[in-house]
């Protein structure tokens, strides 16, 4: 397939990398007008710009972005894969995503990011389920340039602190670059509303952990993962860059678990 990856950050750049193992073609790369590279053929700078044959669109940089280019490209009957969940959080944005996509015939395909166990918990989901609860720990370094920033001296810290408790919603508005797991959770399970969420900042720790609670009709749920972090951003997740080539992966295949 013909790709256009939007970003060039941590995620954006593993999943170029990575685009001709999987057997695509990197056909574009769609960044903000003042950042194109004159120097690259690929750079573009707006959604008018994309080169003919494009099949399929890799959002990896963030709930801008998907905020703000992904109604024209779903209205032009393009699939989007991203990893920006928390994007949804604001109803607003929803809905303009929403109606591009009944109108253009496009699909928005959320990968799952830096979590797992997200299809057990949509599974769950139909019981229904009573309640869930999300809880994200990082580095202190990994909260950087984030809300935490206002409640926590990060360079200090010496034991875990909680900088945020909420609803995912109001996680995934306030941290837009750290709290798409919540985002990813909620979606699955009871939504944005209902998902309990703790943000927690661990100076004893040197990966991010992710940990969901789940019960229901089902029974009960607990999911762990200690994940890495991609080497240029310490607020990347490495699985979340993979769910995005997976996601890519499954829409390829007749057959899918």
């Amino acid at each position: 397939m013909k790709i256009a990856v939007i970003g060039t950050g941590a995620i954006a750049q593993y999943v170029q990398r990575m685009l001709p193992e999987h057997g695509h073609e990197l056909a574009a790369i769609l960044v903000r007008p003042q950042r194109v590279d004159p120097k690259s053929p690929k750079s573009v700078g707006s959604v008018d710009d994309l080169p003919a044959g494009i099949e399929l669109v890799l959002d990896c940089a963030g709930h801008e972005a998907l905020a703000g280019l992904g109604p024209d490209i779903l209205a032009r009957g393009l699939d989007i894969i991203s990893v920006s969940a928390g994007a949804l959080a604001d109803q607003q944005v929803s809905d303009r995503l929403d109606r591009a996509a009944r109108k253009g015939g496009g699909r928005l395909h959320l990968a799952s990011g830096a979590i797992g166990g997200l299809d057990c918990l949509s599974a769950a989901a139909v019981g229904p389920l009573k309640s869930v609860t999300y809880v994200g720990r990082k580095p202190p370094a990994g909260w950087k340039g984030s809300l935490a920033e206002h409640s926590l001296d990060l360079g200090s810290i010496t034991a875990a602190e909680t900088h945020f408790q909420g609803s995912a919603r109001e996680a995934a508005l306030a941290y837009p670059k750290n709290a798409n797991v919540a985002a990813a959770v909620a979606l699955a399970g009871v939504g944005f509303d209902r998902t309990q969420v703790r943000l927690i900042a661990d100076p004893t720790i040197h990966k991010n952990i992710h940990e969901v609670e789940a019960e229901g009709d089902f029974g009960t749920f607990q999911f762990r993962i200690s994940g890495t972090a991609l080497p240029d951003n310490p607020r990347s997740s490495a699985l979340a860059a993979m769910s995005v080539l997976s996601k890519l992966d499954q829409l390829c295949k007749p057959i899918v678990l």
